[in-house]
């Protein structure tokens, strides 16, 4: 047997010849995106190879592969994939095929979105969209790896989880920046940004930590966004000033970041000292700054101190007959359960600037 009668009977009958068009594997390479995103695009929307070869060896033209990066530049920006996918079919310049065209499930000819079966994950998602809705009788099941459910939210958080799970930081950076324009920053973080970063975290701890890169990269760019969007901190003002710490132990500054940029919006003269200061360090600032208020943020009940937000609250200043203490503030998920007796307590964004406003205006 000859050599090249070797190679034809290796690749089975109906397989193209080797370096015609790129493997599916190497297509989702290419897009950075899972391979079973690949042939779920393509059994579902129709977005297959035009050239069928036979055999289970798919392979797929510069033509094949332009319609798919189309398909994810469009699921990028939050457009479910069913209608992404009837974008790019529309643009095509000839129609596909019949047997090749998804016939719309029943719930998208009504006019809704359908999303990715199970266990199949989209590039786009990669597991962080709202997976689709079971029958009534085990809705509220749910089970680690069918899908990151975002739940009833506006249409940039899937946007924004696209393009984080994808590791795209020009597409993530726009996208945020975009929402915070748009919607303003104590918005765009309530309604956007947090829902998009606790449902990376709950994919995380549901997935043996598979995705603590992605929720790394978003907080990172979450960070950026809100550095390059914020105007210049306020001068001081006598008694005006907001300290801002977390708790010794604690390192979680996101929240902190987000409070300290909506604060300097409003003009409010903010000192900002990042994660875990240590107890010495937090008394040296407050005695030094003079603030009208401190916010102590704490993640972890674990890191959170009553003795020492008692300690700052109890701190004095000024001369004798006019001395002063700041008002405390307990902020973050590690105080629920452990609220300090007279030390205000905001639940949320809005709720912790319009108190530190107020306490700044007096």
């Amino acid at each position: 047997m000859g050599v090249h009668e070797r190679d034809s009977r290796d690749r089975g009958p109906g397989s193209a010849p080797a370096g015609v068009g790129l493997t599916t594997g190497e297509v989702a390479r290419r897009l950075g995106v899972a391979p079973t995103t690949v042939r779920t695009w393509d059994r579902r929307y129709g977005l297959g190879p035009d050239a069928h070869t036979g055999g289970r060896h798919r392979r797929w033209t510069p033509v094949d592969v332009a319609r798919l990066e189309r398909m994810c530049a469009l699921t990028a920006t939050g457009i479910p994939p069913a209608e992404a996918a009837r974008t790019v079919l529309g643009e095509a310049t000839r129609e596909p095929a019949p047997a090749r065209r998804a016939a719309p499930a029943p719930r998208e000819a009504a006019g809704e979105t359908t999303q990715e079966p199970a266990g199949e994950t989209a590039p786009d998602r990669g597991g962080i969209d709202v997976p689709p809705p079971p029958p009534p009788s085990v809705r509220a099941r749910s089970r680690a790896g069918s899908g990151l459910r975002l739940g009833d939210v506006r249409q940039e958080c899937k946007g924004i989880a696209r393009a984080a799970l994808r590791l795209d930081a020009a597409a993530l950076d726009g996208l945020l920046e975009a929402a915070i324009a748009e919607h303003g920053l104590v918005v765009a973080w309530t309604e956007v940004i947090m829902p998009t970063l606790q449902a990376v975290g709950r994919k995380w701890e549901s997935s043996g930590e598979k995705y603590v890169e992605v929720e790394h990269f978003l907080s990172w760019h979450v960070s950026g966004a809100l550095r390059r969007g914020a105007p210049p901190t306020a001068a001081d003002r006598p008694g005006a000033t907001v300290v801002l710490a977390c708790v010794p132990g604690e390192n979680h500054t996101l929240p902190l970041e987000v409070l300290a940029a909506a604060l300097a919006e409003r003009g409010v003269p903010v000192r900002m000292f990042g994660g875990a200061l240590p107890v010495e360090s937090l008394v040296t600032a407050v005695r030094r700054t003079g603030p009208a208020a401190v916010a102590l943020w704490a993640q972890s009940r674990t890191t959170a101190s009553r003795p020492l937000a008692q300690h700052v609250a109890a701190m004095e200043w000024g001369v004798r007959g006019a001395r002063r203490k700041p008002v405390v503030l307990t902020i973050g998920p590690g105080w629920s359960g452990r609220t300090v007796p007279g030390l205000p307590r905001p639940t949320g964004l809005a709720e912790a600037v319009a108190l530190l406003e107020t306490v700044v205006s007096r």
